[in-house]
């Protein structure tokens, strides 16, 4: 087997994974866009319209969060750099979701408190605080791993698989959370055959293909170093 042209072929499905995960994402800003500012008043945290404030949350879970972590998880493909500065912008783009995910989740609370509605209730809050918490515990494992205190090198080694498979993992509940907070949306809003209900459901579709890209972009990058 000539592991050379296996390489290779991985290394060129592992980059046209990567731009479609790009297309993909960038289809689901514009339609998570479309959806907010056509259909649904717009958004805005500081807002007296309790649903102009809900609207950031939606927003910033997926453009502030799922799209920043599959941007960050690529980030060893798409930045070029050395293997240092990859690892500092894959580092900085978490935090980044980190931030932007708690200005989110803060959102909705704050439209709840607006709307005396109790707060986590549904299986997509549950699934979603669960998401976020392990995230959290997930960049701070990496944090002290990778970057400080830094463990040994045998250490890195051994436990850097776990840190790329918990990645992956939490990547694909977190698009749960995002499709089950639709589908609840969807519910609520009572949509039936109309432009508003294609529009959300194209732009779940758009979230679920942009996961599948990233991971398969990471993936089949780490099998083609390893070959």
């Amino acid at each position: 087997m000539d592991y050379a042209v296996t390489r290779e072929s991985f290394l060129r499905s592992g980059s046209t994974f990567t731009v479609a995960a790009h297309v993909f994402g960038i289809l689901a800003n514009i339609l998570m866009l479309i959806w907010l500012l056509h259909y649904r008043e717009g958004l805005d945290l500081d807002s007296s319209n309790p649903y102009r404030v809900f609207n950031v949350h939606p927003f910033l879970m997926f453009f502030g969060f799922i799209f920043l972590i599959g941007e960050a998880m690529m980030a060893y493909k798409t930045v070029g750099a050395d293997r240092r500065i990859q690892k500092y912008v894959h580092m900085f783009l978490h935090l980044s979701a980190l931030v932007l995910g708690i200005v989110g989740i803060h959102a909705t609370f704050k439209f709840h408190n607006k709307m005396n509605i109790l707060d986590m209730y549904s299986l997509h809050s549950w699934i979603g605080m669960g998401t976020f918490c392990l995230f959290i515990l997930q960049w701070l494992f990496g944090f002290s791993l990778f970057v400080f205190p830094k463990a040994s090198v045998v250490t890195r080694t051994r436990l850097s698989h776990w840190h790329v498979l918990g990645g992956r993992m939490l990547l694909y509940m977190a698009i749960c959370v995002a499709l089950t907070g639709l589908m609840q949306k969807f519910t609520f809003m009572q949509l039936t055959n109309n432009r508003e209900s294609y529009v959300i459901n194209f732009l779940g579709l758009s979230i679920l293909l942009f996961g599948i890209a990233v991971d398969l972009s990471v993936s089949l990058g780490r099998y083609a170093s390893h070959t």
